[in-house]
């Protein structure tokens, strides 16, 4: 079995090319004026003879920059994370940084593991999509010096950018079209509030504006993601309370909309027939899920591009004080809010 060649370093090719490492250090990092036409060619020669590749990394650390961006995801599981870091992605491709994600799996361990692991990498930024992340992990960002932009959740006493949805906008606009559709209770279904700001927010803009029509039922619940048990007995005691009456189900973000859909399959209710359904986050599989599910779709593609796009600011020395960014989303309406048959 024939084993790799070794990696050829620089004085590989200055031995190659019969000079110096100064000269090829020259040739490499663009001072190539410095150098004869014959010693440039002999330098070149050798770097394609030996498939010379210098370290990146070596080189920038030389020069104080590794163009490294650190990803931190509490799910990568959650296709909004997915789609968020597809734009961070594209962001760094286009700015000539590298990403460097890691997927913390909820676990507070992970967090601060990752963090080290992030700076022993000196990478010169961190985009934290924290919307997962729980308050003790939370803490751990706080002591990082590094320029930092948080995706779709604000930490309590943090000064620092975030890019996220325009909750308030967008939790009007899907209960306004419940309204419109004449749907006369309406259950907000959240995962357990604590210190999510985004939660918070979509469902006080739901409160408010339910409250506009004191003739109609708001209700809100919250439920653990794994907990089918529980969510089984909240929907249906919500839909045997109202059957009577046209009522609908709002979900706070896309991996609870699934577990609403799951539930409902279970107690064998309809959604666009029994009972509405909307959620926030547009899933692949919404439009195919029976009659469709009505969902407000975030530009997350567009937000990772711009959390992206604020670290480097950040690295480049803006000094501003900390912005937040807000999107508007897209209300997509399918068949599980237009008509519902008693």
């Amino acid at each position: 079995m024939n084993r790799q060649a070794a990696r050829a370093t620089i004085s590989d090719v200055a031995r190659a090319a019969k000079t110096g490492k100064t000269s090829v250090s020259r040739y490499l990092n663009g001072e190539q004026h410095a150098l004869s036409a014959d010693l440039k060619q002999r330098i070149e020669t050798a770097i394609a003879e030996l498939n010379y590749r210098p370290s990146q990394m070596a080189r920038g650390l030389k020069r104080g920059r590794t163009r490294l961006i650190g990803l931190i995801i509490a799910d990568i599981t959650n296709p909004y994370s997915v789609d968020v870091m597809s734009g961070i992605e594209a962001a760094c491709r286009a700015r000539g940084f590298t990403l460097l994600m890691c997927n913390t799996n909820n676990e507070v361990d992970q967090e601060q593991h990752y963090l080290n692991l992030l700076s022993s990498y000196q990478v010169e930024g961190i985009v934290v999509n924290a919307v997962g992340m729980r308050e003790e992990a939370l803490s751990y960002l706080q002591q990082s010096l590094l320029p930092m932009v948080l995706i779709d959740r604000k930490i309590p006493d943090f000064p620092c950018d975030v890019v996220g949805l325009d909750n308030s906008e967008a939790s009007i606009q899907v209960t306004t079209h419940l309204i419109e559709q004449d749907f006369q209770a309406v259950l907000f279904v959240t995962e357990p509030l604590g210190l999510v700001n985004t939660r918070h927010e979509r469902l006080q803009a739901f409160k408010n504006t339910m409250a506009q029509h004191p003739e109609r039922f708001a209700g809100q619940a919250e439920v653990a993601l794994n907990d089918a048990a529980m969510m089984d007995s909240v929907l249906h005691a919500f839909y045997q309370q109202h059957r009577d009456q046209r009522c609908a189900i709002i979900v706070v973000n896309g991996a609870l909309t699934l577990q609403v859909a799951r539930s409902l399959k279970r107690l064998e209710l309809a959604w666009g027939e029994q009972i509405g359904l909307l959620g926030f986050d547009e899933l692949e599989w919404s439009e195919l899920a029976g009659v469709g599910i009505t969902t407000l779709k975030q530009p997350t593609w567009n937000m990772g591009y711009a959390a992206l796009e604020q670290v480097i600011r950040r690295i480049e020395g803006e000094t501003t004080p900390p912005v937040e960014r807000t999107f508007s989303g897209e209300l997509i309406v399918r068949g599980s809010t237009k008509h519902v048959k008693k």
